[in-house]
């Protein structure tokens, strides 16, 4: 059923108040259950009887072990974070370069384009790396440009960058640089990033069209880029992307709501508008962390603390990339937020509001790789998109095309760009089944990767089993029919936007010149924490030399001591309680989209 068709179905449904009461009650019993279950299943992980035999009464020397180490360990931990804040200032003097673990030299420099923006085409020429085949299909990997700064896909050796390279594959990377262009917008570039796959192919005229491959956001831009110009990329991969932006299932992907509830894209203007028409990167990374505050605010750092002695070079490595959000003219996160995450135009707006694209344009295979932990990129998310284009298996034959969707049952989003276990199973197994999948005659398909016994030849069996429409969902309970309380946030986002246009925008951006803009950007809290934790702030000033005599005196606790069982009780109820108020917190907030919206499809009907 297309978007018309929903929205007339859910009218008829939720127009009666009783209706809209029975929907909310029974959106209030799943969450219940939902809550509920999340908090039995972490206290029966966290209370398991294998684990409670490990809380002994400790004994004296185990008190003066624990505390020697406790000290020591804490003046290692503060100091890292020191090191954090010192590197990201590093970072910052040095231009904010590249972060990649592997050489390379700049083919194109998007500057130098008619059209200019922030973006260049990498050759990867890593010495330490096998020879690429020139004649093998080259591989370019997109990065994507969603807050964070670029490297993503190569900042370690368990990578896309590292698994291409080990395949053989001639290796192109678009990277992106710290600020945009004066005036740079999405449509340039896409029309850089078509250059860029076009300059790729010709160094390669005796091989196939190049693998094109897209990380999050880069994802539905390589979509945009392909629908636009089809005859460019030989198969396309996308990692974690939204394409279907009003997709999701009760009781779970609470993202999808917050623009209703913040009343439509207005604050992306407000943001990009205090930021002398550029936006800050800084307010997506944070918005990230909120939606697992037991990471952000506690586990992240526990683990560090607990590992200090062999962690910390990992942590800094991963923080430097963190800890560095990119800039985004005003233009580009506007239209991002109102035409994708507010208006779905990309596959939903197909028959109703359309921003000119069309996405059964791409001829080529399409390879979608999602998670079920995904909680920025639900499956649904990932995947609605071919039902939005082909409702039927008959409508998917009749069009010829060949779609291919891999799905992970556990890891995060992030995992799926930086997990070195995924770049070792699932991203290699994608590469090396590139023949395969442009072998496959049209339909849908799912890709299965079965671990094999150790003494196997190959650790894993690849298989394609065919597909039905129907089977995009898998086991999900069929996903209930929102388009018309997203189509309601859609016209009340609609409504603030202009009203702030009229009211706001002109005389607060008299207001805010570039020097105050960069004054705004470093309260940011996100980057507080850096600059506060860094030799900048002299209250630290003891903190390296009592870090270097720790070091040298270190002495760790035996591992059998009983007093980091009790620790890591503590850290884990501690993080217990903060996935509890995560998941209250996401239950009210769809509690009250649709109490809002549910009640303006009411007041409102047809009209």
């Amino acid at each position: 059923m297309n978007q018309a068709g929903n929205i007339a179905a859910h009218d008829k449904d939720l127009t009666a108040a009783p209706g809209l009461f029975d929907h909310l009650s029974h959106l209030q019993q799943l969450n219940l259950h939902n809550v509920l279950g999340a908090v039995n299943a972490r206290q029966a992980s966290t209370l398991a009887s294998s684990r409670l035999e490990q809380l002994r009464q400790p004994s004296a020397a185990d008190w003066q072990d624990y505390l020697t180490d406790l000290g020591q360990r804490s003046l290692l931990f503060w100091d890292t974070l020191r090191q954090r804040g010192d590197n990201t200032l590093a970072h910052e003097r040095a231009g904010r370069p590249l972060l990649l673990k592997f050489e390379y030299e700049v083919l194109q420099a998007g500057e130098q384009l008619p059209r200019p923006v922030n973006y260049s085409l990498l050759k990867i020429v890593d010495a330490s790396a096998p020879a690429s085949d020139p004649d093998q299909q080259p591989v370019v990997i997109i990065d994507p440009r969603g807050g964070h700064g670029s490297g993503i896909g190569g900042f370690k050796q368990d990578s896309l960058i590292g698994e291409s390279l080990r395949a053989g594959h001639p290796t192109y990377f678009i990277s992106f640089s710290h600020a945009p262009s004066p005036g740079q917008t999405l449509a340039d570039i896409v029309q850089a990033e078509a250059q860029f796959i076009e300059m790729v192919s010709a160094r390669h005229p005796d091989s196939a069209k190049p693998v094109v491959i897209g990380n999050c956001q880069a994802g539905w831009a390589l979509m945009s880029l392909a629908a636009s110009r089809p005859e460019l990329p030989g198969l396309i991969i996308i990692n974690g992307a939204p394409l279907s932006y009003w997709a999701g299932t009760h009781g779970r992907n609470p993202l999808r709501y917050c623009g209703g509830l913040l009343g439509g894209g207005w604050m992306a203007r407000l943001g990009s508008d205090l930021g002398n028409s550029r936006f800050d990167g800084a307010w997506l990374v944070s918005n990230f962390e909120s939606l697992d505050p037991a990471n952000a605010w506690w586990g992240k750092y526990y683990h560090l603390f607990s590992e200090v002695d062999g962690e910390a070079e990992r942590f800094l490595d991963f923080e430097r990339w963190w800890g560095s959000p990119t800039l985004l003219n005003g233009e580009e996160i506007e239209m991002i937020v109102d035409q994708l995450f507010i208006g779905n135009q990309l596959s939903g707006g197909v028959g109703r509001k359309s921003n000119g694209l069309d996405l059964k344009r791409i001829e080529v295979p399409v390879v979608v790789f999602c998670s079920c932990g995904d909680n920025i990129t639900s499956p649904q998310q990932a995947l609605d998109w071919i039902t939005d284009l082909y409702p039927s298996d008959l409508a998917l034959d009749d069009a010829g095309r060949t779609i291919v969707y891999l799905r992970h049952a556990s890891i995060g989003h992030l995992g799926i760009f930086v997990s070195g276990e995924v770049a070792r199973r699932e991203h290699r197994e994608l590469l090396g089944a590139v023949d395969t999948i442009n072998a496959l005659p049209p339909g849908l398909y799912e890709m299965l990767i079965e671990d094999l016994p150790e003494d196997a030849p190959n650790p894993y069996r690849v298989s394609f089993e065919p597909r039905r429409i129907a089977d995009i969902h898998g086991d999900v309970e069929t996903p209930q029919a929102d388009d018309r309380e997203f189509a309601l946030v859609e016209r009340t986002s609609t409504f603030n936007n202009n009203l702030y246009d009229a009211c706001v925008r002109p005389w607060l951006r008299q207001l805010i010149n570039e020097p105050g803009a960069e004054l705004i950007r470093r309260a940011h809290p996100f980057h507080q924490q850096q600059f506060l934790w860094s030799s900048l702030n002299p209250a630290l000033w003891w903190v390296a030399a009592g870090a270097a005599k720790a070091r040298r005196d270190r002495q760790c606790v035996r591992a059998n001591n009983p007093l980091l069982a009790w620790q890591d009780l503590y850290s884990d109820q501690l993080q217990d309680s903060l996935n509890g108020y995560r998941d209250q917190r996401d239950a009210a907030q769809e509690m009250s989209f649709y109490g809002v919206y549910g009640a303006l499809n009411g007041l409102l009907g047809d009209r």
